[in-house]
C-alpha cells in the first residue's frame, strides 16, 4: 500500500517553510547538456530542488517580488528579504538561517493555518529537534516570517529581524564524498592533521568530523564563543588538542591559522567564501575553491583546487612528495658519482707509489688514473641518461607513511652529505683497487700493463656509477626492492653498458679514448669490483631500517605537508 498523505496542516507548514527558504534565497539551478547544474550555494538550492517537488509551491513562489535584501553574516548566521506579494499587496520579511540562532528572533510559530506563540516549552521542543538532527549529521535551517509594517521597504537591514513568526525547521544532509574519509585517513597516516572549521552547529561538526575520521567518535569540538575568551596564548593550547571548530566566525578563522603558525606548523587553508580570504591569505598556503570559489577567494589563495576536492590535495602532497623524493635520488647519485672521479683522480696521483700506479714502460713519468677524455665519457653517459631516468622514477619508498619535512631542513641535510661522501670515497677506492690489482707492485701483485689496467679501472668506475643509480634510489630500501619499476632506468643502464662495451673493443674508440679490450673474466673482475659499492650501500641501509625500528615515534602536529 503506498504510505498515507501527510495531515494538511503539516503540507501547509512545509509549503511555508519552502516558499520562505527559496524566497530568501540567492541559488539558482539550470538544465544544461541534460543535467542540472546549481549555481550558488548547494545548501540553498536544496530548498529550490526540494520546492519543485512539492506541488504548487513554485507557483506560489512566483507570486512574490523580492525587493531588499540583507545578506547573510556570519556574525548574525541568517539573511533576511523583503518581498511583495502581488495577489495580497503585502509585503513580507523572509528569515533564513541557523535554526538556534533564529529561535531568538521568534516570538510565535505556526501551526497550520495558525499562528500561536512560542512559549519556552516549544523553544526547548525545537531546540531538541535541533540537537538530535544535528548529531545525525545534518545541517539544520530555521525559516521564519513576520508581516512588514509600511515604513519598512526601501530600507530592509539586519534590524527588521525580530518579532518573527518560525515556520519550521529542516534538516539538510551534504554527505561527504565517497573519497573524503580515505582521503582523510591517507593524510593522518602522512603526518598531515585535518582540522575542520565550519559555521555549523556543534553536534552537526562533530558527527561529519568522526564519520570522516577527523576525531574519534565523542571527540571534542570548540565552539566560537569559546574561542571569544581564549587569547592568544590559550588558543595556541586550544589548537594543540581540538581539531574541530564550529559555529565560527571569519576572525576566528584566522586566528586559529595564526595560533598554529606560532606553535611552529604549516598550515594549509582551504575555502571558498569572502569571509575566508584573510585566513586564506595568512596560511602558508591558501588553497580556493576553484568551481564554487568567489573571486576575491582566488585571489587571496596561493592555489585553485579545480575540483573542490580534499582528496586532489591529499593526492598532490602524494604527488608532491615523490618528486621531491627524486629530486634527492638524483643530487644523491649525481654528487656520489662525481665525487667518485674526483677521489679516482685524486688520490690516484697522491697514492700513485703506494697503489703501484706507474707505467713500467716509463717509470719517471707522472700518470693519471684516468685521462680527460675517459672522465669526459664517463660525465657524458653516466651523468645523461641514467640521472634523467632517475628524475621520472615511480615511488619506491612509501612517501605517505612518513611525517612532514621540517620547512628548515634542507634537501642536502647531514645523513645524505654522509651517504655521499660514503659512497664518493667508496667509488674512488674500488676503482684505484681494481687498477692495483692488475699492475705489478703496489699493494695487490698483478702483472698487466698500465693502458690494460686503466681501461679496467675506467670501466669499472663506469660500472659502479650505474650500480649507484639503483641503490640511489632510496636512501632506506633495498635496491632490489621494485627493483624493476622503472624500465627507463634499466634502459639507460644498458644504454651506458653497451657503449662502454664499443669504447673497450672497437679499435676506432680505442684509440680516441686510449683503451685495450678486456676479457670476459677482465670485465667479471671490473663487476665484481664495482658491486662493491652496492653491497656497502646495502649493510648501510639494513643497519638504518634497524634503527628506524627501534627509535621512538615522532610527535606529528599539524603541518600542511
Amino acid at each position: 500500500m503506498p504510505p498515507a498523505p501527510p495531515p494538511e496542516d503539516l503540507l501547509v507548514e512545509a509549503r511555508l517553510v519552502l516558499i520562505g527558504g527559496s524566497v530568501a534565497n540567492n541559488a539558482t539551478i539550470s538544465e544544461q547538456d541534460g543535467q542540472w547544474v546549481v549555481h550558488g550555494d548547494p545548501t540553498e538550492a536544496a530548498f529550490i530542488v526540494a520546492s519543485s517537488k512539492l506541488g504548487e509551491v513554485t507557483e506560489r513562489i512566483g507570486h512574490y517580488e523580492r525587493r531588499a535584501e540583507a545578506p547573510f553574516t556570519s556574525e548574525r548566521k541568517m539573511m533576511s528579504v523583503l518581498a511583495h506579494h502581488d495577489d495580497r499587496a503585502e509585503n513580507r520579511i523572509f528569515t533564513k538561517g541557523a535554526a538556534d540562532v533564529l529561535l531568538d528572533r521568534c516570538v510565535a510559530e505556526r501551526h497550520g493555518d495558525e499562528v500561536v506563540p512560542l512559549d519556552d516549552a516549544a523553544r526547548a521542543r525545537h531546540l531538541a529537534v535541533v540537537e538530535a538532527l544535528s548529531a545525525e549529521g545534518y545541517r539544520t535551517l530555521g525559516v521564519a516570517y513576520r508581516v512588514a509594517d509600511d515604513g519598512e521597504p526601501g530600507h530592509h537591514d539586519a534590524d527588521v529581524e525580530h518579532d518573527l513568526v518560525l515556520a519550521g525547521v529542516v534538516g539538510i544532509i551534504d554527505p561527504p564524498r565517497e573519497e573524503a574519509q580515505a582521503a582523510v585517513a591517507a593524510a593522518h597516516r602522512a603526518g598531515v592533521r585535518t582540522i575542520m572549521i565550519t559555521g555549523d552547529h556543534p553536534a552537526t561538526a562533530q558527527r561529519i568530523a568522526a564519520d570522516l575520521g577527523i576525531i574519534a567518535e565523542g571527540g571534542r569540538a570548540a565552539a566560537g564563543v569559546e574561542l571569544e575568551r581564549l587569547d592568544d596564548d590559550a588558543l595556541v593550547d586550544l589548537v594543540r588538542e581540538v581539531s574541530v571548530y564550529a559555529r565560527v566566525a571569519p576572525h576566528h578563522k584566522l586566528r586559529i591559522v595564526d595560533a598554529l603558525q606560532r606553535d611552529g606548523h604549516v598550515v594549509a587553508m582551504t575555502g571558498d567564501g569572502v569571509n575566508d580570504a584573510p585566513a586564506l591569505k595568512s596560511a602558508d598556503i591558501g588553497i580556493a575553491m576553484g568551481i564554487t570559489g568567489t573571486e576575491v577567494t582566488k585571489e587571496a589563495s596561493r592555489m585553485i583546487l579545480g575540483d573542490d576536492n580534499f582528496a586532489t590535495i591529499v593526492a598532490a602532497i602524494h604527488r608532491g612528495r615523490i618528486i621531491f623524493d627524486n629530486i634527492g635520488k638524483f643530487l644523491r647519485y649525481m654528487m656520489s658519482s662525481n665525487l667518485g672521479e674526483v677521489v679516482t683522480v685524486f688520490f690516484g696521483i697522491v697514492l700513485a707509489g703506494v697503489l703501484g700506479l706507474r707505467d713500467t714502460a716509463n717509470p719517471d713519468a707522472l700518470v693519471v688514473p684516468l685521462l680527460a677524455t675517459q672522465i669526459l665519457w664517463i660525465n657524458m653517459v653516466t651523468d645523461s641518461v641514467p640521472a634523467l631516468a632517475m628524475g621520472v622514477d615511480p615511488e619506491i619508498d612509501d612517501v605517505m607513511a612518513r611525517p612532514p619535512r621540517r620547512p628548515d631542513r634542507p634537501i642536502l641535510d647531514r645523513p645524505m652529505w654522509a651517504r655521499i661522501l660514503f659512497t664518493g670515497f667508496l667509488m674512488g677506492a674500488v676503482t684505484l683497487l681494481t687498477m692495483d690489482l692488475f699492475l705489478p707492485g703496489g699493494l695487490l701483485e698483478g702483472s698487466e700493463s698500465f693502458d690494460l689496467a686503466r681501461t679496467a679501472g675506467f670501466t669499472t668506475l663506469v660500472l659502479a656509477q650505474l650500480l649507484n643509480a639503483l641503490s640511489s634510489r632510496s636512501a632506506a630500501q633495498s635496491s632490489f626492492h621494485r627493483m624493476f619499476r622503472n624500465p627507463w632506468l634499466w634502459a639507460a643502464i644498458g644504454l651506458v653498458v653497451a657503449l662502454q662495451v664499443v669504447v673497450v673493443h672497437v679499435p676506432v674508440m680505442q684509440h680516441a679514448f686510449t683503451t685495450v679490450p678486456l676479457s670476459g673474466l677482465q670485465w667479471l673482475v671490473c663487476l665484481a669490483m664495482a658491486s662493491v659499492v652496492l653491497w656497502a650501500q646495502e649493510v648501510v641501509k639494513i643497519a638504518h631500517r634497524a634503527w628506524a625500528r627501534h627509535r621512538p615515534a615522532p610527535v606529528l602536529g599539524a603541518p600542511a605537508a
